[in-house]
């Protein structure tokens, strides 16, 4: 069993509330595809608040529009599941898919540099932010932090210290 005070785990979803008088849990995937959500026998629940995640087994999983419905072992009625409300739904890392080799993880990007296929070193890639419209790189170089839109136009090439990409004119002014 993987060990939950690692920082090995990956955050998938969040618990917004109790679902039915069997203990069952609502998640909102942060992908935004409840399906990925599916295939793990075993989560971690933890706050965000530094309390050491706790592991549950998964008994049950389905989908309920965009979300998932969540049956956890030792969790048998809705006061149990009311009290997991808020956590953050992490699996370890190892348990993840292998990506197909034409793709990724953001968090396999973090720390690399990126660059500009003009070679512009424009800073290292110290996160991400996540929505519907597309992954934004947070981007840290020259006491400047960027925002990159991270879509296929844009990201030219990803190698094992770098990522680089091809940018529209005046992006990187909008940004500073």
């Amino acid at each position: 069993m993987p060990d939950a005070n690692s920082q090995d785990l990956i955050p998938l979803g969040k618990v917004t509330k109790a679902h039915s008088i069997r203990g069952e849990i609502k998640v909102h995937p942060f992908s935004g595809s409840p399906e990925t959500m599916l295939q793990y026998a075993e989560i971690f629940l933890g706050s965000e608040d530094g309390v050491t995640p706790t592991t549950y087994q998964v008994k049950r999983a389905r989908v309920q529009k965009n979300a998932v419905l969540l049956q956890l072992e030792g969790c048998s009625d809705r006061n149990a599941a009311e009290k997991l409300v808020g956590f953050q739904v992490h699996v370890h890392k190892d348990a993840l898919p292998e990506p197909d080799p034409d793709e990724f993880y953001l968090r396999e990007l973090e720390g690399k540099l990126l660059k500009t296929t003009e070679g512009r070193a424009v800073g290292r890639v110290i996160g991400f932010l996540v929505n519907s419209a597309q992954d934004i790189l947070r981007v840290k170089g020259d006491g400047e932090e960027y925002l990159i839109p991270l879509i296929p136009e844009f990201l030219h090439a990803v190698h094992e210290d770098e990522v680089t990409v091809s940018l529209p004119p005046g992006l990187l002014e909008i940004n500073s």
